[in-house]
């Protein structure tokens, strides 16, 4: 959960909505990581920002909604999560990273990841690494399509119990 944001973040897209995601998405991305063609490392790290916080609400830190790591973390050969969170903060303040690394560098600041591998898909930013940047961007769209599936699931039912209690 975030911890001090300015504004409460998303009601549908709360922490617990994104580890419905996660685990509707995991079963992809464990069976995955066994495929050199997909992962040249088998470990892999997920980050999933709150959808209704945005940088003028807070610290990146405190907008993180999930984090989660596929591997044993003790075997890694890179700072995966470094590398995630990095693509997370560049995608929740510019954008999606591809478009970002491929045609418009010119919005890239000193210190900037020059990694991509992260989706923006309606206001919700996922970000992955671990796999080859094609397949992160895959397994981060994925993700964030799970949220999004799951927050209309929830709002269907808010509208509903609503129209009951209203007598409609």
């Amino acid at each position: 959960m975030p911890k001090n944001p300015a504004r409460p973040g998303s009601h549908f897209a709360d922490r617990h909505a994104a580890e419905q995601a996660l685990a509707l998405t995991l079963p992809m991305i464990e069976a995955a990581m066994s495929d050199p063609q997909v992962s040249g490392c088998g470990f892999f790290y997920v980050v999933v920002m709150d959808p209704a916080l945005t940088p003028a609400d807070g610290a990146f830190e405190d907008a993180i909604l999930l984090e989660h790591a596929v591997g044993d973390r003790s075997r890694w050969d890179a700072d995966y999560a470094a590398f995630a969170r990095d693509k997370a903060r560049l995608a929740w303040t510019l954008g999606d990273t591809h478009a970002l690394q491929t045609r418009q560098p010119h919005r890239l600041r000193e210190g900037d990841s020059l990694l991509w591998g992260s989706v923006v898909l309606d206001g919700i930013v996922v970000a992955a690494s671990g796999a080859f940047p094609w397949f992160d961007e895959a397994f981060a769209t994925a993700l964030a399509a799970n949220l999004r599936a799951i927050a209309k699931q929830r709002h269907a039912a808010a509208l509903e119990k609503r129209q009951l209690s209203a007598g409609g």
